[in-house]
């Protein structure tokens, strides 16, 4: 895709990936492709923001020297390490040799172990510091833990542009670049998968930098992200909705996730969420073998309740569902209530797998669990119906 005006003489020169289908180690399943946004402004010391996935260097490049020729770069920030965003800077930096980087000390830390890049090229800024480059200023500010260490974000007063990194981002891959040009309902169904998989367990450290940030009082018409779409027409929406998801607050809504060796499990899930439903509360039901982990996580992001369930396999939980649990520890879930259910031929032990895992992210345990042996009969039906009534019922006295 060719260039893009974002505003005068600041130019989209990223690339589009539509055919990426996993991210992050195969932790996050990517549903419409994703981009990888640099971003090329022009002024007496040409000044390039953020690189791409080194697979995409070449689109990139071209895509730079449709506008200049790369020799003539002075200026290259940095705002992010990771490979997605710092993958092709070598391939650049062979064009322009006499360019200087910017970035945090964290970030160029990482920088020289990664590439083969000069220290010397490197220069160092934090919070507070500001770089000329011409009718331009740029401000630098630092965002550790959005999402890692070494993160930035760095704002033109001039044209009111903040290029926020990975904050505000979403995998979405669309000719379009802009938050107007694009269904709003499924770039806010993209922004919060995005938050909900990447961001969740750094909610409070969001919550008090984009305080810190409205302190700073700057105002933004344009948050060029590092991914996805670029907002312009929806700025402040996106930011109070990061504030509202980085509060942890959830819906009187219950996500149900089971996993079935020979369906008696599934038999239960689907019963549990039948009652929760008949109740008035809002249900999603999942089976973790058949939805990604992406997807899943969420709709678990504005939900109150989660009630998770599993067979028992040689005294523990399926492994499948022992892999979703480990990867939603990592999420860190806070605020929230739970309970759990399972079946099992002899010997059960699902449910207190469950339940442990439960207790280690101090999630509170509303309710005790519901077991049944091999396949459930009526009264085993109506103990999961009664179980789930009851669960809807206490997620309506929290909410």
């Amino acid at each position: 895709m060719k260039p893009v005006t974002i505003a005068n003489d600041v130019y989209w020169v990223g690339a589009i990936d539509r055919n990426l289908k996993r991210f992050h180690g195969y932790t996050y399943t990517v549903a419409r492709g994703t981009t990888y946004n640099s971003y090329l402004i022009m002024d007496d010391k040409i000044t390039l923001v953020d690189a791409v996935y080194a697979p995409f260097a070449k689109e990139w490049i071209d895509n730079i020297k449709s506008i200049i020729d790369p020799a003539k770069i002075d200026y290259i920030v940095v705002n992010h390490l990771e490979t997605d965003h710092t993958g092709s800077l070598p391939e650049l930096v062979k064009l322009c040799p006499k360019a200087k980087l910017y970035s945090t000390a964290k970030c160029k830390e990482g920088l020289l172990k990664n590439y083969d890049i000069p220290s010397d090229m490197v220069h160092v800024v934090k919070t507070g510091d500001k770089l000329n480059i011409g009718k331009r200023n740029l401000d630098f500010i630092e965002v550790p833990m959005i999402h890692w260490p070494d993160s930035m974000f760095t704002y033109c007063a001039e044209d009111k542009i903040l290029f926020s990194n990975d904050a505000f981002g979403q995998h979405y891959a669309t000719s379009e670049r802009f938050d107007d040009e694009v269904s709003r309902d499924i770039l806010m169904a993209e922004a919060i998968k995005y938050y909900a998989n990447i961001l969740w367990p750094l909610a409070p450290v969001i919550l008090k930098k984009l305080e810190d940030v409205k302190k700073l009082g700057i105002k933004i018409n344009v948050l060029a992200t590092s991914h996805g779409i670029i907002w312009r027409k929806n700025v402040s929406k996106i930011i109070d909705a990061y504030v509202l998801w980085s509060q942890n607050k959830s819906k009187q809504k219950v996500t149900v996730i089971f996993d079935s060796m020979w369906g008696s499990t599934e038999i239960m899930a689907g019963k549990i969420a039948d009652a929760i439903k008949d109740s008035g509360v809002d249900v999603a039901l999942f089976n973790v073998n058949k939805t990604s982990l992406t997807e899943i996580i969420a709709e678990m992001f504005d939900s109150k309740g989660f009630i998770i369930g599993s067979s028992t396999h040689d005294n523990d939980m399926l492994p499948t569902m022992a892999g979703f649990l480990s990867f939603l520890k990592g999420l860190k879930p806070k605020n929230r209530i739970a309970a759990a259910f399972g079946s099992y031929g002899w010997s059960g032990g699902a449910v207190v797998s469950i339940e442990k895992v439960y207790k280690e992210l101090g999630l509170e345990i509303i309710q005790p669990s519901v077991s049944v042996k091999h396949v459930p009969d009526e009264n085993d039906k109506k103990a999961c119906y009664d179980f789930g009534m009851s669960f809807a019922k206490l997620i309506k006295s929290k909410i």
